[in-house]
């Protein structure tokens, strides 16, 4: 699967407008789903540098899906649940995972069975535990814009993140 697409993010702003964006594709895709169907939810991997912008654009996201309280970085609890949003978000860190195994003593596969949104940072400190993603999104700086600002780069890695591109009105 290869669907992919690259946005210019000047600053903080377009960071959280393109996480907006992202959380109203997803509203649509849950939307067009049949009823019937009992999908576990939505996994997007957040790749990129320190700084890059992952958890500015996680914040666009949860608060594009109706948070309206502070969002904060799970820097240090490695996730933060906003369960009682329309579409439940989980959203994690594994910056400071020591060892992928970690995600099994806290469970990390019942987020999986869940009808929710998964923004996971750092996936590559869950390699060999975390299975493909349905997007893969790299949050990088760009030097080719003057001031230097962010480019996010969006890859559909399932069926699901193809048709969530689809969605996408960017």
């Amino acid at each position: 699967m290869t669907d992919l697409f690259k946005v210019s993010l000047p600053d903080a702003d377009a960071t959280v407008a393109l996480g907006t964006a992202v959380a109203n594709a997803v509203k649509l895709l849950i939307e067009s789903e049949p009823s019937n169907t009992q999908t576990p939810g939505i996994v997007f991997f957040l790749q990129g540098t320190l700084g890059a912008g992952k958890t500015t654009f996680s914040r666009g996201v949860v608060r594009g899906l109706g948070h309206t309280g502070a969002v904060k970085s799970p820097t240090y609890t490695l996730v933060e649940p906003y369960d009682t949003l329309q579409i439940p978000v989980f959203h994690f860190d594994l910056y400071r995972l020591s060892d992928p195994e970690e995600l099994e003593f806290m469970g990390f596969r019942d987020y999986l069975d869940q009808a929710a949104l998964l923004l996971i940072e750092w996936p590559s400190k869950g390699r060999g535990f975390l299975s493909e993603p349905d997007l893969m999104i790299n949050l990088n700086v760009d030097d080719a814009v003057s001031p230097p600002g962010r480019a996010a780069t969006f890859e559909a890695k399932t069926t699901k993140g193809q048709l969530f591109l689809e969605k996408l009105k960017i």
